[in-house]
């Protein structure tokens, strides 16, 4: 399903985007923090990208799969010389520490040959985490919550879905 909210924004629904793990209360594997990223990009084909994304974070024992939104086409900021971009929101549950986390994230954008060539650059797949519990933090490698997430449709439109 398609549903276009303006001349700019269109949401995109499929069987896993928007998802929610209605069995994840009953999951004996405990995991203690919830941790929200945004997900994005805009090279190649990222439908099938966050596809990818989802099964490997589904399998991958470290996280458990809580909940995802819908997928927004919305245009780039920033750099305004590319394509437009695709961003989602996918909510897990952790035991990781918030630079654990983080850790793990970048070798998934890796995994899809992320590169990091200057800022709001076109990418094949960006990994922000937005929320970690509660908590605030700034270091250099990380800022929770998310820099600037408040002024971002590619952000808050998906966010509306999975709170």
């Amino acid at each position: 399903m398609i549903q276009k909210i303006d001349e700019n924004l269109t949401l995109y629904f499929n069987n896993r985007f928007p998802y929610t793990n209605n069995l994840c209360i009953e999951n004996k594997k405990h995991k203690s923090n919830r941790v929200t990223i945004g997900i994005g990009g805009n090279i190649g084909n990222v439908m099938q990208k966050f596809k990818q994304l989802f099964l490997m974070l589904q399998k991958d024992s470290r996280f458990l799969l809580v909940k995802t939104s819908p997928i927004l086409k919305n245009p780039p900021f920033g750099y305004l010389e590319q394509d437009d971009f695709l961003n989602a929101i996918i909510i897990l549950k952790t035991n990781l520490s918030p630079i654990e986390s983080l850790n793990a994230f970048q070798r998934y954008e890796l995994r899809f040959k992320r590169m990091r060539s200057f800022q709001d650059a076109p990418r094949t797949l960006d990994i922000d985490i937005i929320f970690y519990n509660q908590i605030s933090m700034d270091t250099k490698r990380l800022t929770i919550p998310h820099k600037g997430y408040k002024n971002r449709p590619s952000v808050l439109i998906p966010l509306r879905y999975v709170t």
